[in-house]
């Protein structure tokens, strides 16, 4: 199912596409992912979540499910500027998850990772915990914009591992932050917002992505398709290599508002499209 939209943001529009699939080894998929343009001003602009989930049987799924309900909910109704709101609603939602993680037995250790990006009056807002990523596409190159909250980027910041020896590593997965297991988190947030231009392109995507797809592959094939094309090619990608673990891939198109019909916005299960 799709669904088309255009709407207006000042002097830009935004576009977007989302594409999640479960892989080639797993039955159920944790991710969860939601894409939010509202057709009129709100104050706090276009929202973009996307979750990875942790946790045995169907837990991982409630806790990515929780925390894309429980942020898009709090961020668009606190009154504060957007920084203070995604970290609210990160907070709120970590609250969440853990009480439900302690109060059943069958959500026991849940969690999630998540990266949120907002994008209001040409800036962009961004909130983020976990192995989730945010990516800028600008002029054909890709810019990691978040920082993977994992052992191995730890050692890789202290200079104990190389960056190339990372991706390799037999610990890659063991997340230092998420949403759930403890009672308190600190999300990263960006201090000042970031300036967004026509022409920008912003990707999300969970772990099952960028573990089997490298950021020269990511920026290559994001750059030479229009949105849903490039998501689909990019999923397609991951499965070929194996399809280890859920892979989920959102892209935002910032394009001027003069321009007309622009792709349509693809719509799962995982990813809504709110008017």
């Amino acid at each position: 199912m799709t669904s088309s939209l255009t709407p207006v943001v000042t002097d830009y529009q935004v576009t977007g596409a989302f594409i999640t699939d479960a892989g080639c080894h797993r039955k159920n998929n944790e991710d969860c992912s939601l894409l939010i343009i509202p057709e009129a001003s709100t104050g706090k602009g276009v929202l973009a979540i996307i979750a990875d989930g942790m946790g045995g049987h169907a837990a991982g799924e409630t806790a990515s499910n929780m925390a894309v309900s429980i942020i898009s909910r709090v961020y668009y109704a606190d009154p504060a500027d957007p920084n203070s709101s995604l970290a609210r609603a990160f907070a709120e939602a970590n609250r969440s998850i853990h009480e439900l993680g302690l109060s059943d037995p069958a959500c026991t250790n849940m969690g999630t990772t998540c990266t949120a990006l907002s994008l209001i009056d040409g800036e962009a807002y961004y909130a983020h915990v976990g192995d989730t990523r945010l990516y800028l596409i600008r002029n054909g190159a890709a810019y990691l914009l978040s920082e993977d909250h994992s052992y191995v980027m730890e050692l890789v910041r202290r200079g104990v591992l190389k960056a190339e020896e990372a991706a390799g590593h037999p610990e890659r997965n063991l997340l230092l932050n998420s949403l759930g297991p403890r009672p308190e988190i600190k999300a990263s947030l960006w201090r000042r917002p970031m300036s967004v231009k026509c022409g920008d392109r912003f990707l999300l995507c969970s772990d099952g992505l960028h573990q089997l797809v490298s950021d020269s592959e990511i920026a290559e094939i994001s750059a030479s398709a229009d949105i849903s094309t490039a998501c689909a090619s990019l999923v397609a990608l991951a499965k070929e290599r194996g399809g280890y673990d859920n892979i989920t891939v959102g892209m935002l198109d910032i394009i001027p508002k003069e321009r007309k019909s622009p792709a349509a916005i693809k719509v799962t299960r995982e990813a809504e499209a709110i008017r």
